[in-house]
């Protein structure tokens, strides 16, 4: 398994990424992490092992530079938005597939929170993705893109996170992909509790390797 400090160049930007290949790798998944939160996010982290136990290479990114950090501290605007963010995945996407040892291996996306409605926007512009997992996420920001999307779709959430439950519903019945909803029993939004962060760790590698 080989571990590489990346710079992903994006058309507005440079970001920070961790890039990890195990041997043998069957396919890229790309996280969008969610609110004010980063690439080193530690709920994010501990997906992202064991997927990348089960063969899956990782690319965890800052969507964000540190200086829109800084902005959105000050005004959390601009996690929600969601086009930049998905303008950044998508420029992720494309940077991956211009890397010869990473241009083999189809890409999947992991996204949090509002991330989760970035990956949704990126994969409607990009058919060749194949497979989104949502954790905690926000589908519904993704708006009139829901029917555009191709990949298959895991949507995870907490059963404590009642608001989030039903607008991820809502979201699914919009969707004309493959979509299954995960409900997580006794987790809340940020799986906190013992045991669920595990769950939505093998749920997203079961689906991830289901479809890729």
């Amino acid at each position: 398994m080989t571990e590489t400090s990346v710079v992903v160049a994006a058309q507005d930007a440079d970001l920070d990424g961790d890039l990890t290949v195990p041997d043998q790798a069957r396919a890229l998944v790309l996280f969008a992490h969610g609110s004010g939160s980063s690439r080193r996010s530690p709920r994010n982290r501990a997906v992202a092992e064991v997927l990348q136990a089960s063969g899956l290479a990782t690319l965890l990114f800052d969507l964000l530079t540190p200086a829109e950090e800084e902005i959105d501290l000050r005004t959390r605007a601009l996690r929600f938005d969601i086009e930049l963010l998905a303008r950044r995945l998508g420029a992720a996407t494309d940077w991956a597939d211009g890397q010869p040892e990473l241009r083999s291996l189809p890409p999947a996306y992991f996204g949090a929170s509002t991330g989760a409605a970035a990956a949704l926007v990126a994969a409607a512009e990009r058919p060749a993705v194949q497979a989104i997992v949502s954790r905690g996420g926000r589908p519904d920001l993704a708006g009139e893109r829901l029917p555009l999307v191709q990949a298959p779709t895991l949507l995870i959430v907490g059963s404590r996170d009642e608001l989030v439950v039903d607008l991820n519903r809502q979201a699914a019945a919009r969707m004309q992909a493959h979509v299954e909803l995960e409900i997580v029993e006794g987790a809340t939004h940020l799986f906190e509790e013992p045991g669920t962060l595990e769950a939505v760790a093998d749920l997203a590698r079961d689906w991830i390797i289901r479809w890729v």
